[in-house]
């Protein structure tokens, strides 16, 4: 035996997790209020719900796309399309994929970050984000008040201005530009 002291093992004292401290911070607020003014909290609770509801379905949708890369797309492959390497034929890709996207931006973060550990490029992502601007269901709306020039204008410079946002984002973000 050696001259060292032996320390008697730690016990794992169980830590409460920190993902658990806003849901039961907010169940403790709603319970509080609830005793100073319980209509306000039923008409709260309502008003959440119907939030809610309104991102369930983009939520279901990025879910199901989620699963459905995880299954059939294999990660050189997104490297390939998304990657460093992707080309003009990625560029576009995800620029209209961006285009194209709905509901709100945070339920995509999920999908963005499994891409990234797949081997998508901080320039895709970026071009990505940067086109969630353009609604092609709001065009529409858009030319009705500013007309069809102001609209096809700002559309082309924020396509094109995404390309440079995701290049310099590639830059500042990747160590070496890689």
């Amino acid at each position: 035996m050696s001259d060292e002291i032996r320390r008697p093992p730690r016990r794992n004292k169980p830590k409460f997790n920190r993902i658990y401290f806003f849901p039961v911070s907010i169940v403790l607020i709603y319970v509080v209020l609830y005793f100073i003014s319980p209509y306000t909290v039923f008409v709260a609770l309502i008003s959440s719900g119907k939030v809610f509801l309104s991102m369930l379905v983009p939520l279901l949708l990025i879910f199901v796309l989620m699963v459905l890369i995880n299954l059939f797309v294999k990660p050189a492959q997104v490297a390939k399309l998304l990657g460093r390497d992707s080309g003009i034929k990625g560029t576009l890709l995800v620029a209209v994929a961006g285009i194209l996207s709905t509901g709100p931006i945070y339920a995509w973060y999920p999908l963005l970050r499994d891409l990234k550990e797949k081997g998508a490029g901080n320039y895709a992502i970026s071009i990505f984000l940067y086109n969630r601007a353009v609604k092609p269901f709001l065009l529409p709306v858009m030319v009705d008040y500013f007309g069809w020039l102001y609209v096809i204008v700002l559309t082309i410079l924020t396509v094109v201005t995404s390309i440079f946002i995701g290049y310099s984002v590639n830059i500042a973000v990747t160590p070496d530009g890689e």
